[in-house]
């Protein structure tokens, strides 16, 4: 018995980098999983890897910036499985080309503003208010957003990125706070450096070198420490752990050091 067996658990985003670790993740330890993602033949291809493996998953494609679209991907989770019982909302715009363009706020074009918050803000709120009304019928489950490092200081670049992270720091205590009593638990992750290949292609090596020395441990995150992350906050084991943002960024957060100088920062 894995543990989340028996359990139905959606992961947006989930042919990215830490999604695909995620989905690999709950699948290995026993749940059904709904890899969603907007690119369609990569859904496919995570969801065909983890079927291969002897695992259940499913591909599905959606925008989740559309409401329309979220509800219709809830629906084929409850369609195939019957339920939905762990919802991953790790979606999010990191393509490099978008990110450049996302700058200061005296730069800011509205198109960067609008369609950062639709894809890394509106889509958690328009997945949990689908998905809580199909947990709460079964007695309740677990939501697990995706934050960022980014949402707690401010900085030169990604300005829109950091405010949209922000917000969901501050949904996950809202949505916690109305629905806890329904059996609805809540909590963000709020990882710092994690090598995925969408942050390999906008850090250069000195920036990652930097990011290194400011790291406490002696290694840096990779998308299966986040996954085991979710594991936790997914499983029974977390069922007092609700409404809080928990760091998984190696005590970068904690650090008061300089990334850019040389040596023991």
């Amino acid at each position: 018995m894995g543990r989340v067996s028996d359990k139905v658990a959606m992961v947006t985003g989930g042919a990215g980098g830490i999604g695909a670790a995620t989905v690999r993740t709950l699948a290995r330890e026993g749940a059904s999983v709904v890899v969603v993602d907007i690119d369609e033949t990569k859904a496919t291809g995570v969801a065909k890897s983890v079927v291969d493996g002897g695992g259940v998953a499913i591909g599905v494609r959606a925008d989740l910036s559309i409401e329309s679209e979220v509800s219709a991907a809830v629906a084929a989770a409850v369609d195939r499985f019957g339920r939905l019982d762990i919802l991953h909302n790790n979606a999010a715009l990191t393509e490099s080309d978008f990110l450049l363009r996302d700058t200061l706020v005296t730069e800011m074009t509205e198109e960067v503003w609008e369609r950062t918050m639709d894809v890394n803000l509106r889509s958690q709120m328009l997945t949990c208010k689908h998905a809580i009304p199909e947990m709460v019928k079964h007695d309740g489950g677990s939501i697990i957003n995706m934050s960022s490092g980014a949402s707690l200081s401010g900085d030169r670049t990604r300005t829109a990125y950091g405010v949209s992270k922000a917000g969901v720091n501050t949904l996950t205590k809202y949505v916690a706070t109305g629905h806890g009593k329904q059996g609805i638990r809540v909590n963000t992750i709020v990882p710092g450096l994690i090598l995925t290949d969408a942050v390999r292609a906008h850090l250069t090596e000195e920036m990652l070198a930097g990011l290194g020395r400011a790291t406490l441990t002696p290694y840096v995150g990779q998308p299966e420490d986040v996954a085991d992350l979710v594991l936790f906050l997914a499983s029974d084991e977390s069922r007092y752990i609700t409404g809080q943002m928990i760091a998984i960024d190696g005590g970068m957060s904690v650090h008061a050091g300089h990334v850019g100088r040389g040596g023991d920062d």
